[in-house]
């Protein structure tokens, strides 16, 4: 099969979805545009700020988009094509596409609260207190996770043979690698780190200017697209490489700095640049694909390799499904729903055309990736470098690896150019989710102050404080765990806070007599999916390495996720004696 037929029909489902199921489900939760939201209302100019859609679309995207809708297809591809293609598809679409667009809902019909504030509505303060503490666990693996692909993305070097230069070129940065075969190899990772830099310095001059100097939209677009672009033009000139531990503390403190700012002071002028980039290299993986399916590209992987999948991942069931993690499901994004987003947009409606919309463009950003490895490199290599026998693999590689190749066989251009456009993808991704979720962490935090303290003490209230505790956590579980460590383990967490999303967004809706069966669904496989998950990683992976710190992380989690799911139960089962008027004057 083509890449270009595989296209088509996943192109068809995703439009039939936002036509039809997307609108379905707008109309099962009751949604009124009539209605004015959180950020009109309260407006506070920090947190609370309204937002028009396509900034707070690109902010959206930009920082849900992290990490998971690449590595986590060019991970889990190893059992084959067609089961990880089938769940990217099925799993966006009624799965992770409901769960954002019903959390980013329900929270602004909650005053733009988050997801733990509503479970303490909808299920009691132990649900609130559970789901609380297992967000910020949950969190802290996210982040920990994603600050050590930045630092791979950051230093991510090849041969420069392989890349089609030779030792006398002047476009990359070089190093010497003692355990490569060919020695010299240039830094494609170094071009990335000067455009993240330049694009994080410029942000607050174009949050001052859209936010308070009122700067048209057009305007503001040529601005980000220039920044955007000159940052790599001269990252060209001017490359950066540093080690991965120290980029992990520069980027720890870049986060700390813009989780206690005013959210449109960095994070979205910064999204909003950033996102420029994402976009431009969606565009190009569309053209590479579509170009190589019109070349009549076939592809290269398996099928189905079920067999090789579970001999180095796990049981297909759940490993694949936790291992895609963003691509079809993310717990994160209801944090990123119903911690930034609901409380910038101007529209209720803006919920759909933003939660559910965004989700799916994720999802096609996975499927994306998926054809790239399978049309633009090869199975050998791709085993070489993702899943090698001694050894770190490297999934950000193989991913830029493919883009290059691709694109070399499509458009001419030379394979270290699609390397460079992949590697910015990734690193923009990234960075964009990292800022987000420690903002997220620092909020969870404030929440629980206020919960623990009778009144909150002053340094407990300051947000540098909590951004601080989430900063050094991250940094200490990240620099004391290999990326691949990491992984298995933030899929399940990640995927478990979405189960748990969805049954406190099901019992919002039962108390308002609301249809549920959309999210239960979902909740209950993903509650089964995940739970298994994390048993087989404690007892097959990490009490036989001795990472008792993973082994701690896993036993928090399973215990907080099955108590949640109790306390659920027995609050559904609550309502379920009661006739509908006594559930509707509770509301």
């Amino acid at each position: 099969m083509t890449l270009l037929i595989i296209l088509i029909i996943s192109l068809a489902a995703y439009y039939l979805a936002v036509r039809w199921y997307g609108r379905g489900v707008a109309r099962w939760i009751k949604l009124d545009n009539s209605e004015t939201t959180p950020a009109v209302e309260i407006n506070d100019g920090r947190d609370y700020v309204p937002t028009k859609l396509h900034i707070v679309f690109a902010h959206h995207f930009a920082t849900i988009a992290g990490a998971g809708p690449i590595i986590g297809p060019v991970v889990a591809v190893l059992y084959g094509f067609v089961p990880a293609w089938l769940w990217i598809l099925l799993g966006g679409i009624f799965f992770g596409a409901v769960h954002d667009f019903t959390s980013m809902f329900v929270s602004v019909k909650e005053s733009g609260k988050s997801i733990a504030e509503i479970t303490r509505k909808a299920v009691g303060k132990t649900g609130f207190i559970l789901f609380i503490s297992f967000a910020i666990f949950m969190l802290l693996l996210v982040t920990a996770a994603f600050l050590n692909a930045t630092a791979m993305a950051l230093t991510s070097s090849w041969p420069l043979e392989k890349l089609g230069l030779d030792e006398t070129q002047t476009i990359l940065h070089t190093v010497r690698n003692a355990t490569s075969p060919m020695g010299i190899e240039g830094v494609i990772g170094g071009i990335a780190s000067t455009s993240v830099i330049i694009i994080t310095i410029l942000a607050p001059l174009l949050g001052w200017l859209i936010f308070r100097r009122g700067l048209k939209t057009v305007a503001a677009y040529i601005i980000a697209a220039v920044v955007a672009i000159g940052s790599v033009l001269v990252g060209f000139r001017f490359p950066v490489t540093f080690e991965p531990q120290t980029w992990m503390i520069i980027i720890s403190i870049y986060c700390f700095i813009a989780a206690g700012l005013p959210v449109w002071f960095i994070l979205q002028p910064r999204d909003f640049t950033n996102v420029q980039l994402l976009y431009g290299g969606m565009i190009i993986l569309i053209v590479g694909v579509v170009g190589s399916g019109i070349q009549g590209v076939e592809i290269s992987f398996p099928a189905t390799s079920v067999v090789e999948g579970t001999a180095r991942l796990g049981m297909i069931w759940p490993i694949m499904f936790i291992t895609i993690a963003c691509g079809a499901i993310s717990g994160f994004h209801a944090l990123v729903s119903s911690g930034t987003t609901s409380k910038q947009v101007e529209q209720q409606v803006y919920t759909r055309k933003v939660g559910y919309g965004a989700m799916l463009l994720e999802s096609m950003l996975a499927l994306l990736v998926l054809l790239a490895l399978a049309g633009g490199l090869k199975y050998v290599d791709y085993i070489h470098l993702v899943h090698p026998v001694t050894g770190k693999g490297n999934p950000i590689l193989a991913f830029a690896l493919a883009v290059g190749s691709m694109m070399k066989n499509v458009t001419g251009l030379p394979l270290y150019v699609g390397c460079i456009v992949g590697i910015l993808m990734v690193e923009g991704f990234v960075i964009t989710s990292l800022d987000t979720a420690i903002r997220f962490i620092r909020y969870l935090l404030e929440e629980l102050w206020q919960l623990l303290f009778d009144p909150v003490p002053a340094l407990f209230r300051s947000p540098w404080f909590s951004s601080g505790i989430a900063v050094i956590l991250m940094w200490g579980l990240a620099a004391g765990n290999t990326f691949g460590a990491l992984w298995p383990i933030f899929g399940s967490a990640n995927q478990l806070m979405a189960a748990m999303t969805l049954i406190t967004i099901t019992m919002w809706l039962m108390l308002r007599g609301l249809k549920t069966w959309f999210t239960v669904i979902p909740a209950m496989f993903m509650t089964i999916t995940t739970v298994t998950s994390l048993i087989i990683l404690l007892f097959t992976k990490y009490l036989p390495a001795g990472n008792y710190t993973l082994v701690t992380a896993s036993v928090v989690l399973l215990v907080m996720a099955v108590t949640l799911v109790f306390v659920a139960f027995a609050r559904a089962k609550e309502l379920g004696e009661k006739d509908e008027e006594g559930i509707l004057n509770q509301i």
